[in-house]
């Protein structure tokens, strides 16, 4: 197994002997690979970092079709991720890390081929309302206008799921399930974990990936 450290991520120190590599706070493409080449017959990664950090090495492993590899993420302080897969921080996370059962959970992706790991969000430009419709499968998130909507990956089937934060009148949000979620829109800007995109978009759809990643969980 390997240690990737993001950026200036705390390394418990339960890990300090296990072989480590630095990598930038979002790992490169060129950081990953050499980090996989060292990640042994246990085939099990350790991530030091954030879910940002998280995303890009899943989606790495997506793209070089590397999924069997066993990941474990070990953030400082809850997250997105941490909270939707009930995962512990810190001390907790790095000792369960070493020692936890790794589990098939569902992998949600997007059109670019950019795995989501923890939350995405996006509102009109410059944080305006949000103009389009959503579907989750067949069921409509919203039409019209919205302040956010908000996509999450789940930690069973389907997949992913989806709700819309509309007008202070109506504050109470529901859900939607889904394998896959459509949004259409005059011009959307998408947070990704944590990650703001650079232009906004007329179109973006996060689904379930054909296969599932390895999580070391409780």
């Amino acid at each position: 197994m390997i240690v990737i450290r993001c950026g200036s991520a705390p390394v418990p120190t339960v890990l300090v002997e296990q072989t480590r590599m630095e990598c930038s706070e979002i790992p490169t493409t060129e950081e990953i690979n050499r980090a996989l080449t060292g990640v042994g017959t246990r085939r099990r990664v350790l991530l030091c970092g954030t879910d940002a950090g998280l995303a890009a090495l899943l989606t790495r492993l997506m793209r070089t079709e590397n999924l069997d590899v066993e990941v474990a993420y070990i953030a400082e302080d809850p997250t997105p991720v941490t909270r939707a897969y009930d995962l512990p921080t810190g001390s907790a996370a790095a000792k369960l890390a070493v020692r936890g059962e790794a589990r098939e959970v569902p992998l949600v992706r997007d059109e670019t081929g950019t795995v989501l790991v923890g939350e995405a969000t996006v509102t009109g430009p410059e944080g305006a309302p949000l103009v389009g419709e959503a579907y989750a499968d067949d069921e409509r998130v919203f039409s019209g206008e919205i302040r956010t909507l908000t996509v999450r990956p789940t930690p069973a089937m389907p997949g992913v799921r989806a709700t819309a934060a509309r007008p202070r009148r109506m504050l109470r949000r529901s859900w939607l399930p889904a394998r896959a979620v459509q949004l259409g829109t005059e011009a959307g800007v998408i947070t990704r974990d944590g990650v703001t995109g650079r232009r906004a978009v007329k179109r973006t759809t996060f689904y379930r990936h054909t296969e599932p990643w390895r999580l070391v969980s409780p």
